[in-house]
């Protein structure tokens, strides 16, 4: 059974930073490609970063642009997001999800996690 479990929400200042973590199991982990999406209230779930299934390859949505570093590490089963000068408008439920594909689009992802708050106070 694929299970992700996300981990490192919470509550942040704005301009303050968070590392959310993604540990994964039952899958081949460096087999897939992984993304960050987050879902606002009221909004649709929307992509923030992906890492290829080595790490050569990230890429991080506009909004997070230049405050995004997504990594992972295949020995760990386990990827990260760091997310520096947060704002307001960061706060979301953040669910890390694994693809066959280096995609930004939510479909392509196969299995996902339930998911971790991160709220940032102005």
């Amino acid at each position: 059974q694929v299970q992700l479990v996300e981990s490192g929400g919470g509550l942040v200042q704005a301009g303050g930073s968070l590392r959310l973590s993604c540990a994964a199991s039952g899958l081949t982990f460096s087999s897939y490609a992984m993304g960050w999406f987050r879902q606002a209230p009221g909004k649709e779930r929307e992509f923030v970063a992906s890492i290829s299934w080595t790490g050569d390859n990230t890429y991080c949505a506009d909004p997070v642009k230049g405050r995004c570093t997504i990594s992972r590490d295949n020995a760990k089963n386990t990827v990260y997001l760091q997310m520096n000068s947060l704002k307001p408008e960061d706060t979301a439920v953040y669910y890390c999800a694994a693809s066959l594909r280096f995609s930004s689009w939510p479909n392509d992802y196969d299995y996902w996690g339930q998911g971790t708050q991160v709220t940032v106070s102005s």
